[in-house]
C-alpha cells in the first residue's frame, strides 16, 4: 500500500451503485510514516428512489472520446504558449569564452563615428557578449608563455573591461592639464613606446628614464624598470600621480571622469563604483590584450622540427604532410634572412644573449647591472632603490627583444641610439663596476658576427594588436 492510491469501487445491477473514490487520503491526525497500515473510511452514496439506468456502452465511449479530444486541444494550446515564451527569450549567452589575443575586434572600438555618446555606450553596454568573462589565448611565438600570464585571476577580462581601458589609454584627459595621456609615452605609432631618450611629461618636463614598451605585458608580473609595483594594475595609474608625467592627483581624476557621463556609466555598470583601483584595472585589461604577433623568427622556429625528419616519413603521413605544407608556406612568406638564420645561432650561442633575453617574450623578467649609467658620478641605483639589496644595485629590468627595431632608443636611460650600437656595448663586456652581473662578459664578436646578431634582432620584429586611438567619450552628454 502507498501514502498516494486510488480505489474505485462500482456495483451495478438491481441493488444500485455504490461508488468510492479515494485519492490520497490519509487518517485523521496527519499522514501516517511509510510501512504503517492505516484504515481508510468507505464514503457511500445511497442510491435514489429509482434505480438508475446504466449508460450505454456507445455514450460511455463518445463521452470519452470528446474528454480526450478536449483535453489534447488544451494540451496544444499550452505547447504553443511555451513555444512562443521560448523564442521571446534571449539566447543564453556563455558564461566564458575563448579568445586570440592580437584580434582587432577586441580594441576597434564602440562602433560609430566621433565622440562616443550617451546613447551608443548604452548600446554597447546593453550587448550581453560584451560582459562575458573572456579567457585569452597567445598567439604564435607567444603561445609557449600561456603559463606565465598575469593578473586575470583578480582582473578578468571582458569586452566592455578592455573598451573602458582603451579609452582611458588615449585619453589626455588623465592629466591636470589635458596635454599627456599613457600614449603619450607608449604610442603604438612608435611601438608602443616613444622615441626620446626618457619619457615627457606635463609642461615638456622629462623623466629619468627610458619608456618601456606596453605591449606584451600579460606575461609580466612586476612592472617599471626597477620593478617597484607588483602589478600593472599599479603601474597604469602611478603616472598619474607623478608630478613630471601627468601631474594629477588621483582624487582629481576621479572627479574628473565622474563628471563625463559616457565614463561614469561604463563604470557604474562594469565596475559598480568609480575609484582609482577600478581605473587601473580597465588600463590594465586593455594592456593586456596588447601582444606582438609572429614574427619571421616564430615562423622559423616553427619550421625548425620538420628539419629533423626524413622527406619521405612526413610524405608517408597525411596529416603532418598537410602540417609541414602550412607552415612550410608560413615561413616562405616572412623569410628569415641567412644573416638573421645566423645571428640566432649566436644569440643562442656564442653571443650568450639568451642568459637574459629567453622565454616566450624573450625576457627573464629580472634585473641585471650591465654597466650602463654607472660611470655616472651619482649613477641610478636601479632595483636597489626598490629591496636595498646590494646586489640590485644599478640592475634594471630585462626588456624584451620582441619588436626592438622599433622602440629606439635603448637601455633604462635611454642613451644607446642604435641596435649596432647595442650589440658592441655587449660586445665590449659593458662597463666595469662591483656590481657588474657575471652574464656580463667581452664577447670577441667579428664585424659580421655583430651585424648578424642585429639582422636576429630585426627578424623579432611583427605586427601588433590594431587599436583605434581616436574614438573617446564625448565632453558632454550628446
Amino acid at each position: 500500500m502507498t501514502d498516494s492510491f486510488l480505489a474505485q469501487r462500482l456495483y451495478l445491477g438491481g441493488a444500485g451503485c455504490v461508488l468510492a473514490l479515494l485519492i490520497g487520503c490519509a487518517p485523521a491526525g496527519g499522514p501516517a510514516p511509510k510501512g504503517e497500515v492505516v484504515e481508510i473510511e468507505t464514503i457511500e452514496m445511497l442510491p435514489a428512489d429509482k434505480p438508475a439506468q446504466p449508460a450505454a456502452p456507445g455514450a460511455i465511449a463518445a463521452q470519452a472520446a470528446a474528454v480526450r479530444q478536449e483535453v489534447d486541444k488544451r494540451v496544444a494550446a499550452a505547447d504553443r504558449t511555451i513555444d512562443e515564451a521560448a523564442r521571446s527569450i534571449p539566447a543564453a549567452t556563455p558564461a566564458r569564452e575563448t579568445i586570440v589575443l592580437g584580434d582587432a575586434a577586441l580594441t576597434s572600438g564602440v562602433p560609430g563615428a566621433g565622440p562616443i555618446t550617451s546613447e551608443q555606450i548604452d548600446r554597447w553596454l546593453a550587448d550581453p557578449k560584451n560582459s562575458v568573462t573572456l579567457d585569452p589565448v597567445l598567439p604564435l611565438g607567444l603561445s609557449q608563455g600561456a603559463k606565465q600570464i598575469t593578473g586575470l585571476d583578480t582582473n578578468p577580462l571582458t569586452r566592455a573591461k578592455i573598451e573602458l581601458g582603451r579609452q582611458l589609454y588615449f585619453d589626455t584627459r588623465l592629466s591636470a592639464d589635458a596635454t599627456v595621456s599613457c600614449a603619450s609615452c607608449h604610442d603604438p605609432a612608435m611601438g608602443y613606446t616613444a622615441h626620446t631618450a626618457t619619457g615627457v611629461g606635463i609642461r615638456g618636463q622629462k623623466g629619468g628614464r627610458n619608456s618601456p614598451v606596453s605591449f606584451n605585458r600579460i606575461l609580466s608580473g612586476k612592472q617599471f624598470w626597477d620593478g617597484r609595483v607588483d602589478s600593472l594594475e599599479a603601474q597604469a595609474v602611478g603616472p598619474i600621480a607623478n608630478p613630471i608625467e601627468m601631474g594629477f592627483t588621483h582624487e582629481g581624476v576621479v572627479e574628473r571622469l565622474g563628471a563625463i557621463p559616457v565614463y561614469k556609466k561604463q563604470f557604474d555598470t562594469i565596475f559598480g563604483e568609480l575609484t582609482i583601483d577600478r581605473v587601473g584595472q580597465a588600463i590594465a585589461a586593455f594592456e593586456r590584450t596588447i601582444v606582438t604577433g609572429p614574427s619571421p623568427y616564430d615562423y622559423h622556429e616553427e619550421l625548425l622540427p620538420f628539419a629533423k625528419l626524413d622527406a619521405e616519413d612526413i610524405a608517408d603521413d597525411r596529416e603532418l604532410a598537410a602540417k609541414y605544407a602550412t607552415v612550410k608556406a608560413a615561413a616562405a612568406a616572412h623569410p628569415m634572412s641567412e644573416s638573421a638564420q645566423r645571428g640566432r645561432g649566436l644569440f643562442f650561442g656564442k653571443a650568450n644573449c639568451s642568459a637574459c633575453h629567453v622565454g616566450a617574450n624573450l625576457a627573464d623578467e629580472k634585473y641585471h647591472n650591465i654597466g650602463i649609467g654607472m660611470d655616472k658620478r651619482e649613477p641610478d641605483l636601479g632595483r636597489f632603490a626598490v629591496t636595498k639589496d646590494p646586489a640590485d644595485t644599478g640592475a634594471f629590468k630585462t626588456p624584451t627583444v620582441r619588436n626592438v627595431a622599433l622602440t629606439a632608443p635603448y637601455m633604462h636611460d635611454g642613451s644607446v641610439a642604435t641596435l649596432e650600437e647595442v650589440v658592441e656595448w655587449y660586445d665590449k663586456g659593458g662597463h666595469a663596476n662591483p656590481h657588474l652581473s657575471d652574464k656580463i662578459k667581452p664577447l670577441n664578436l667579428t664585424k659580421q658576427e655583430q651585424a648578424d646578431l642585429v639582422e636576429f634582432m630585426k627578424a623579432c620584429t611583427s605586427p601588433t594588436t590594431p587599436v583605434e586611438t581616436g574614438r573617446l567619450p564625448a565632453a558632454a552628454d550628446l
